[in-house]
């Protein structure tokens, strides 16, 4: 009997394997934004070069200190940075006005020009990295850049805002499109999950009752981010149904799972229902969480294999 060897693990299975593949694709990007060039767009400047103009052109008379401190440049390289651009011109010193020991930097007019040049072909890059590119690909490259900058810290002292609105064309698509890929990547559920949500949300849309039932779409600068419908349950009066809760990687952490939730209980209350229920597997960890926080109580689970796993469903409800 011949004995098929193990497949060795994959690249990402231990820590020098994900060391080495970021380092892969930090030399991939680096590559496609041109940060090796000896002239950053074409120009005489420098990529940090580039990045202080950037800063000051887009900041209210900072401080060489606060430049350095926001840029993470060494000191002495950014002061030999702006006397060069003293030099051609670029920039001019000046005390502050609020504190007269202190000295601020301004772009001149002659600056500016320069820097409303450099920005043009820096648009007109990225324009051409994007346009190449499907819709959904796009959609796709943005969602991944916000995930790494959540994850990797550089997350804004002030979050995008968010809206939630009522469904219209297109959305169940794309939420079944999302949930499906997303089960898949986080948890492997194959396509008999795709096959339930679907079914779901045909249903839904085909006995649509818009007194007794809803969804919710989560929109942050314009996109998708996340969903959640009540729905009538079909067997017991008086009992909605809380259904296929989602957000985006990149947008969890924004408090917008807690206030989907919520709108449902609300919702739930003033169109006269008196129990929410809600089926889920006890490996969605956060959604869980949620639920708890929001009051709902475990009424049932049980051990099952569905969606390519093995897996222990649950059954929460929420007395209104």
């Amino acid at each position: 009997m011949v004995t098929k060897a193990a497949s060795p693990p994959p690249l990402e299975s231990s820590l020098p394997g994900r060391i080495a593949r970021v380092r892969q694709f930090n030399r991939f990007y680096t590559r496609q934004v041109g940060a090796l060039d000896e002239g950053h767009l074409h120009s005489p400047f420098s990529l940090a070069e580039a990045r202080v103009l950037y800063e000051l052109a887009n900041s209210e008379s900072p401080s060489a200190t606060a430049l350095s401190r926001d840029l993470r440049l060494d000191p002495g390289y950014l002061s030999r940075i702006l006397q060069g651009f003293e030099g051609k011109g670029l920039v001019k010193r000046s005390r502050s006005a609020e504190d007269r020991r202190r000295s601020v930097l301004r772009l001149t007019p002659k600056g500016r020009a320069t820097f409303a040049e450099l920005d043009i072909r820096a648009r007109d890059e990225v324009a051409s990295l994007l346009q190449p590119l499907t819709d959904t690909a796009q959609r796709r490259l943005l969602d991944s850049m916000r995930a790494v900058q959540a994850l990797l810290g550089d997350v804004a002292k002030q979050p995008p805002p968010y809206v939630l609105r009522s469904h219209r064309v297109g959305d169940m698509g794309w939420v079944v499109h999302r949930q499906a890929v997303l089960y898949a990547q986080e948890y492997g559920w194959n396509e008999e999950y795709e096959a339930l949500i679907s079914r779901i949300v045909a249903d839904f849309l085909d006995h649509f009752d818009p007194a007794r039932e809803r969804c919710w779409i989560a929109e942050m600068t314009g996109e998708i981010v996340g969903s959640v419908f009540v729905v009538k349950h079909p067997e017991r009066d008086g009992v909605a149904k809380l259904r296929l809760l989602y957000v985006e990687p990149a947008a969890r952490g924004l408090g917008i799972g807690a206030r989907l939730v919520s709108e449902c209980t609300r919702f739930a209350r003033k169109s006269g229902y008196h129990t929410l229920t809600l089926w889920t597997n006890s490996v969605l960890v956060s959604a869980r969480r949620l639920y708890q926080a929001e009051g709902y109580r475990l009424v049932d689970e049980q051990p099952h294999h569905r969606f390519g796993q093995d897996l222990v469903g649950q059954t929460w409800e929420l007395q209104l």
